[in-house]
């Protein structure tokens, strides 16, 4: 008997421990969701908020000390690259709506890119060339997406990679000056030359290569 409650007890603490730990963590919902079947299980989702400039929900992430705001942006806002042509053999706005963005096969001006898998992308590790955009937008009516249907924040954390799973956390350090900081890759890019990394403003500037344009970096996925 004295088995058997021990044994109920145990289980209904397990319940509990479920229901809590999935109660802290939403999906933003609507005609597409940007963050299905990602990141959710590993970083938890701090809180969620209304955003009424664009009519849609917020998600906040702590991750690392730093604060991420993911929204979803409206299907009708432009690209921040609209270079890329097709997604999953889809027009990239097509394979956002049906979640098929995550490491799915995507071209650039003829050329296929081949993502890797989110296993491949645990223990990845690279040095090289870090640029980084987003001033440009500052300009532009309403706002722009990234790859995965995220609102684009020129002045936020956020990264565009040619092959990492979209969304995915990664530290980027400064190799000059050794600044480190955490950044949400949901972007495609950069297309030009050998650069392995596109940073948000906001991203350069708290790395502090902003006016130099680019910088040589580490790029290393933050372990959940």
């Amino acid at each position: 008997m004295k088995k058997q409650k021990n044994k109920n007890l145990l289980k209904t603490a397990f319940i509990l421990i479920l229901f809590f730990s999935c109660s802290s963590c939403s999906i933003i919902r609507g005609t597409y969701a940007v963050i299905t079947g990602t990141v959710k299980a590993t970083y938890k989702a701090t809180k969620t908020a209304s955003n009424a400039t664009i009519g849609t929900s917020k998600i906040v992430y702590k991750v690392g000390g730093f604060t991420f705001a993911v929204v979803k942006a409206p299907i009708s806002w432009p690209f921040t690259h609209d270079e890329i042509e097709t997604i999953d053999g889809l027009s990239p706005k097509e394979a956002i709506k049906q979640g098929k963005v995550k490491n799915s096969p995507y071209v650039v001006r003829g050329k296929k890119y081949y993502p890797m898998s989110v296993n491949e992308s645990k223990t990845y590790k690279q040095t090289g060339i870090a640029s980084w955009y987003g001033n440009e937008t500052l300009r532009q009516k309403d706002g722009h997406m990234t790859a995965n249907g995220e609102a684009f924040d020129p002045n936020g954390l956020s990264a565009a990679h040619k092959l990492l799973p979209l969304p995915v956390f990664v530290r980027v350090t400064n190799l000059k000056n050794k600044k480190s900081i955490i950044v949400r890759v949901n972007d495609r890019g950069p297309f030009i030359g050998d650069r392995i990394i596109d940073l948000s403003t906001g991203a350069a500037k708290k790395l502090g290569f902003y006016k130099d344009g680019t910088t040589e970096v580490l790029v290393e996925t933050v372990k959940g």
